[in-house]
């Protein structure tokens, strides 16, 4: 694996993976969202829905899921273009998306790799991870 993607840039402090292009809803959709998709529609091929779900298994026991803890945290009304960031320090977690970017290059979905240490409001902090809304969403 590229050093370069574990870390990111230097002194970043925050890693979002997300779609290249909005949806119809003028959103950009995490990596996590953006094969789920795939899923749902049933375009993953056998090996590919099987890492999705052993990985998505592994995620849910070793990241907290900020919708549990706090259910309203995607309210679009009351915290309007909130995004999920890693932060730089979560290396483990921020290595593991790459199988689910290789599976965004396999079907065509193009993606971005954000790295920041301005991203607007935090409305949740956790060891490994903050929402925030933008200062303009």
């Amino acid at each position: 694996m590229d050093p370069a993607f574990v870390t990111g840039e230097p002194n970043r402090l925050f890693v979002r993976f997300q779609s290249a292009a909005p949806n119809r809803h003028g959103r950009y959709p995490g990596v996590f969202a953006l094969v789920n998709g795939l899923s749902w529609s049933g375009r993953l091929t056998d090996q590919q829905e099987q890492f999705r779900q052993r990985q998505n298994a592994w995620y849910q026991a070793n990241l907290i899921d900020p919708a549990q803890a706090h259910p309203s945290i995607y309210d679009r009304r009351r915290h309007p273009g909130a995004t999920a960031w890693f932060k730089a320090s979560a290396t483990q977690l921020i290595a593991g998306v790459s199988g689910y970017l290789a599976i965004l290059d396999a079907h065509g979905t193009g993606w971005v790799r954000l790295d920041s240490n301005s991203l607007g409001q935090i409305i949740y902090n956790d060891q490994h991870q903050v929402i925030a809304m933008p200062a303009d969403p």
